[in-house]
């Protein structure tokens, strides 16, 4: 079994709201075309977070399509398997399964349920993808754990076959020991799931959610093009696009085969041509600007200089910044037609310790994905001395059954 697993595509992302990426998607969907094209996988897997929101607009959506019907297009013979992440609408997703599925695109956007029941096992057949060369267990973005689901399903697999075909399965979730390098997670606690949890019976486990490529287990071998593992390999391909200037790691998909169940892994790294870099400026680590006019000057260098990419500033905390430092910036790269980006949170170094905030701050990204009012609640419970989260969680249920309620009267 041949594929190609790549995960967290954030189509229609936005940065620093002001700078959308679709030709950097372009950019990407053309390599990823040629790449199925010349090495015809039996299956592209992405592993969730296909769009950066939950809910994108039409021109997303419309991305989103052209390219996976360019896919289908020049590779006819490739299935695509699809999962929800936890910046997809599971629901959204779920809706559009039963007519992609005509063109070999499999969708799965909303999970199995806690508790599978025991009397049937028909549930299975919407996670179980059975492929002419082997299957996959296609698992969307998921809360609270479901290590018995997860097995049933391995196990119902295992039973079915019987020509030893390869296993793969598809997960978006922190799995315990990942290197989670260039994420932040200072806004609330991130939630790790022990790969033991995952069960037992797959060759290959396709994560999506950390956006650094690793292995599991292997993090020395992260960015060699070629490596071969015992069955049972564990792995996140990464974002195929830098996600924020924090990345500064080489992205890619990565190419699989697997020749029977239970055989060793092969696996190829593709690396993706970035249509823009991130860069932090001064590029010495070490440094950082003293006054505006040294910011202002080496940002006119680098639009001459690199003419293209994301930037953000190290500014030292004691220089004089005027009040329209931005807009200054912001004109010293309009002549690059949109090519320089600018981000305007700035590091500031030398900060005295009685100056620093540990107030937390909240992304556009981060709100958007807050769909549940307690997320945000707990997330900043320490600002609410004395808060009975379980009367508050019930004062939104019965909120939220009345507005469902009046929906229901229209």
């Amino acid at each position: 079994m041949k594929f190609i697993h790549t995960a967290d595509l954030h189509i229609g992302q936005v940065l620093y709201q002001n700078y959308g990426r679709t030709d950097e998607h372009d950019h990407f969907f053309s390599q990823l075309t040629m790449w199925c094209r010349d090495h015809r996988p039996d299956a592209l897997l992405v592993s969730g977070d296909v769009f950066d929101i939950q809910q994108p607009g039409a021109y997303v959506k419309e991305d989103f399509t052209r390219y996976f019907v360019t896919l289908i297009d020049e590779c006819p013979d490739m299935d695509v398997i699809i999962t929800a992440g936890n910046h997809d609408s599971a629901s959204r997703l779920h809706a559009d399964r039963r007519i992609w599925k005509r063109s070999k695109v499999h969708i799965v956007g909303l999970p199995p349920v806690s508790d599978p029941p025991e009397d049937s096992d028909e549930w299975m057949d919407d996670f179980i993808i059975r492929l002419e060369a082997g299957y996959v267990v296609a698992l969307p973005h998921m809360t609270g754990g479901r290590s018995l689901t997860v097995q049933a399903l391995l196990d119902k697999v295992a039973a079915e076959n019987t020509e030893g075909k390869p296993v793969v399965m598809m997960g978006h979730l922190t799995v315990s020991d990942a290197d989670v390098t260039g994420h932040d997670f200072t806004i609330g606690n991130i939630k790790t799931t022990d790969v033991k949890d995952m069960g037992t019976g797959y060759d290959y486990l396709a994560l999506g959610h950390i956006h650094r490529p690793q292995t599991i287990g292997h993090q020395e071998d992260v960015f060699k093009d070629d490596v071969i593992y015992p069955s049972g390999v564990v792995r996140y391909s990464g974002s195929p696009l830098h996600v924020s200037c924090d990345e500064t790691y080489p992205h890619s998909v990565s190419l699989v085969e697997i020749k029977e169940r239970g055989a060793d892994v092969d696996i190829h790294l593709l690396n993706v041509d970035q249509l823009r870099h991130f860069y932090v400026l001064p590029e010495n680590p070490d440094e950082s600007f003293g006054s505006s006019d040294e910011a202002l000057k080496a940002v006119g260098a680098f639009v001459h200089d690199r003419k293209s990419g994301y930037f953000r500033l190290r500014i030292a905390f004691d220089a004089a910044i005027p009040s329209d430092f931005n807009q200054l910036i912001y004109d010293a790269i309009k002549s690059s037609g949109n090519e320089v980006r600018y981000n305007p949170k700035v590091i500031w170094t030398g900060v005295p310790q009685e100056s620093r905030r540990e107030d937390l701050v909240f992304e556009v990204a981060d709100l958007q994905q807050m769909t549940d009012p307690m997320e945000f609640v707990g997330k900043t419970l320490d600002r609410y001395q004395g808060l009975d989260l379980e009367d508050l969680r019930k004062m939104f249920m019965e909120v939220e059954m009345e507005v469902k309620a009046m929906k229901e009267d229209k």
